[in-house]
This record gives structure tokens, C-alpha cells and sequence, in this order.
């Protein structure tokens, strides 16, 4: 099939039943046309997609297709079925999708935690080199305690959410280069294994388990979900597979907006955490069995219903209408 010859032939009828779908009022004929132009122009798409299933054509089509079929139904989502849909399928299965990056990512941060804690921590002289014996000191006998103690408890929980938030957004807008989801989590395992070490080695790595894992646990696993999120993209463009690199890359970049968009609630639970449980006065078991508790929630919601929701073809990227269709390819 010659495309631009049937383009040239169809196009009337397609711009015609655009401007029908834009019309505010039809009469009865305009309802005769709109629905006769929508049939012609589905077979039009049909005929596309089987004989020469060029990409720009197809998402065209697709688009005014489903724009028509709206007009005729008068078929309206609800606002409230949409945020179902997003959060009981569409981010459970990006996380799903994910979940091999995340890996990855959980194992250079935690990687980097322990041998720059066991480096800080068994190297009086290295240590010094970084922060002098006094600050070490009054970081282990005060200093980490006390930064959980800052002003309000609201206050503080806006503050841990909005640099939790701003971390993730980093992963989303610089995940494609591949290297700056990297040295995110190799700088934040460094600094949480300098930490460890400095406490461990004036006897307060106790303290530091107790103050971190209640809201730690959530907190570092949505640190890397979106690292791990941006390595997709990054991997999308190195090896896109049977679509062309762009296409590739847009899919993995919507899934990624996806993750974003979604790990800002579960951020905002983390620093509620942070913030009224760690700090609180409940015995150190009840404050880790609570930020367990979410954590393991997560993941559940995470690999449990995401594993459910993907074996069902949800990927996490927006609908065919939105989108426009596939490339196809052989294969």
C-alpha cells in the first residue's frame, strides 16, 4: 500500500471527523456523519495496521479513533476510578517491572555501606582523615540522636519528605545517563557506612540500628526503586530491544513517571515515621517492628500485587489511546 497516496485520498474524512469530535452540538445528521466517518476511519486503521503499519499514521489514527468512540458513547471516567487504577494497577506493575534494577541497586548501595563501614569503623587514622576525633565524638554521643529531635514533629516530617522527594526526582531526570543513579546510591551508602562506623566505634552501633531502621527500611528501598527506575531508562536507550531506541525510551521514561509519581505517598509515610515514630518514647522493638510493618506493606504491594497485576500485561506505561499504537516489528 502506498502510504502517502492513501493519506491523500483519506485524509478529508479524517479531518472531518475531527472536527466532528470537537463540535460542542450535533443534530441528528452530524450524529448520522460522526458515526459513519468513525467506522470508515476504524477500518481505515485496521488496513493500516495490517498492510503497512507505519508508526506516525497509526497513532494518528488511533488517536482519532478513540476520540470519536468517546463522542458516540459519551463515555466519561471518574477522577476516582482513574487514582484506583493508577494505584491498585498501574504502579504496582512499574514497580514490578523494576524490580531486577531495584536489585541492583540495593546491592551497590548496600555494597558500599559495609565496606565504608568496616573501613571507618576499624581504621582510627582513616577516620580522622575524614572528620576529627572531637566531631566523631560528639556525633556518637550526641549529635545523630539529636538531628531526630529537631523542632516540630510536622516540621520535620514536611522537611524529610521534601528531600526524599527531591532525591527521587534526580533519579527521574538523570536515570537515562546511567551514571548519576550510580553515584547516588554509592554516596548515600558511603555516608550511611561512615556513620555506622564512627558509632560502631565508640560503642553506639546499637543506637544507630535503632534510629535508622524504623524509617530506614522504607526510606532506602524507595531510594532504590527510583534509582533503580532511572537505570531502566538508561538500559531502554543502551538496548532498546525490538522497538526503535526513542520508543524504547519513551516507554521506560512514562513507567519511570509512573514510579515517581507514586512513591511520593509512600515517602510522605516514611517521613511520618521518621518523624513521630523514631523519635518517639515506645520501647526500640515497637518502634522497628512499626517501620517493619510498613515496609514489608510495601513490598507486598510492590512484588505481591505487582507480580499479580503484570501477569495480566500491565506494564505500568499509559493506555494504547493515550499513547497511540505500537511499533510493530517482526520478529
Amino acid at each position: 500500500m502506498d502510504t502517502d497516496a492513501f493519506i491523500a485520498v483519506h485524509r478529508p474524512q479524517w479531518d472531518r471527523l475531527q472536527e466532528l469530535t470537537r463540535s460542542r452540538t450535533l443534530d441528528a445528521e452530524g450524529v448520522d456523519e460522526l458515526m459513519s466517518l468513525y467506522q470508515e476511519t476504524a477500518t481505515h486503521l485496521s488496513t493500516v495496521r495490517s498492510t503497512n503499519p507505519d508508526p506516525a499514521l497509526t497513532a494518528r489514527l488511533s488517536l482519532l479513533v478513540h476520540r470519536a468512540r468517546l463522542r458516540i458513547t459519551g463515555a466519561r471516567t471518574p477522577l476516582w476510578r482513574h487514582t484506583r487504577t493508577f494505584f491498585w494497577e498501574d504502579l504496582p506493575a512499574a514497580l514490578f517491572e523494576a524490580r531486577w534494577a531495584v536489585v541492583l541497586s540495593t546491592v551497590v548501595f548496600l555494597v558500599a555501606a559495609l565496606i565504608s563501614g568496616l573501613y571507618f569503623g576499624l581504621d582510627p587514622v582513616a577516620r580522622e582523615m575524614v572528620i576529627p576525633e572531637g566531631a566523631q565524638r560528639s556525633l556518637a554521643q550526641r549529635d545523630f540522636v539529636s538531628y531526630y529531635f529537631q523542632g516540630e514533629a510536622s516540621g520535620f516530617a514536611a522537611q524529610v519528605w521534601t528531600n526524599n522527594a527531591w532525591i527521587t526526582v534526580q533519579s527521574v531526570v538523570f536515570g537515562v545517563t546511567g551514571i548519576w543513579p550510580m553515584f547516588m546510591l554509592l554516596q548515600n551508602g558511603l555516608n550511611i557506612g561512615l556513620s555506622a562506623g564512627v558509632m560502631g566505634a565508640y560503642g553506639g552501633l546499637g543506637t544507630f540500628f535503632v534510629y535508622i531502621l524504623p524509617h530506614g527500611l522504607l526510606e532506602l528501598t524507595c531510594l532504590f526503586v527510583g534509582a533503580g527506575a532511572g537505570l531502566r531508562t538508561f538500559w531502554a536507550w543502551v538496548r532498546p530491544g525490538s522497538l526503535p531506541r526513542l520508543w524504547a525510551l519513551a516507554r521506560a521514561a512514562r513507567s519511570l513517571m509512573t514510579v515517581a509519581i507514586g512513591l511520593v505517598p509512600v515517602l510522605l509515610i516514611s517521613g511520618f515515621v521518621e518523624a513521630f515514630v523514631t523519635p518517639s518514647g515506645l520501647p526500640a522493638a515497637v518502634r522497628i517492628a512499626i517501620g517493619a510493618g510498613v515496609w514489608i506493606a510495601f513490598l507486598v504491594y510492590m512484588l505481591g500485587r505487582g507480580r499479580q497485576v503484570h501477569r495480566r500485561g500491565i506494564t505500568g506505561d499509559l493506555s494504547e489511546e493515550m499513547v497511540g499504537d505500537q511499533v510493530a516489528t517482526a520478529g
